[in-house]
């Protein structure tokens, strides 16, 4: 396992409902990217997800998918990997929901310790079509820190 080195992660997502509906959000948190048996660890504390709480969240990347993986008031395992769907379950304080995720494209830019990711993917909630979603994420190394 290689060392922990401190990132800056900026997140950026939109998505597409059902409806036509366009929404989008934006992140920037500072975490911690090591890399361990052929896959870079992104780990960080998003306050987007849920309001007023944060949420531990990991990101692993490798092997040609991204997993996204969340625990805290919210738990989710979400695999994204072109051309693939995936199913999890979100698990939040109200009750359990089915996820699928059909990842339409995903490229992965990875040095050392910064990169890029994007993933294109369509959600579906319980069996429904939700939205149609972009994900565009970059990892920077915090030369503050």
């Amino acid at each position: 396992m290689s060392e922990k080195k401190p990132v800056i992660v900026k997140v950026r997502g939109s998505w597409q409902d059902a409806q036509g509906q366009k929404d989008s959000i934006r992140t920037v948190a500072k975490g911690h990217h090591y890399f361990h048996r052929g896959k870079h660890y992104v780990i960080y504390e998003d306050e987007t997800v849920q309001e007023g709480s944060k949420v531990s969240t990991v990101l692993k990347i490798g092997g040609g998918m991204m997993t996204l993986l969340r625990k805290g008031i919210l738990e989710q395992e979400q695999r994204f990997e072109k051309g693939r769907e995936h199913t999890s379950i979100y698990r939040t304080p109200y009750g359990n929901i089915d996820l699928s995720v059909r990842t339409e494209a995903l490229t992965v830019d990875y040095g050392e310790v910064t990169g890029r990711i994007d993933v294109r993917y369509g959600l579906w909630v319980n069996g429904a079509f939700q939205s149609q979603n972009r994900l565009h994420i970059e990892v920077e190394e915090d030369r503050g820190a």
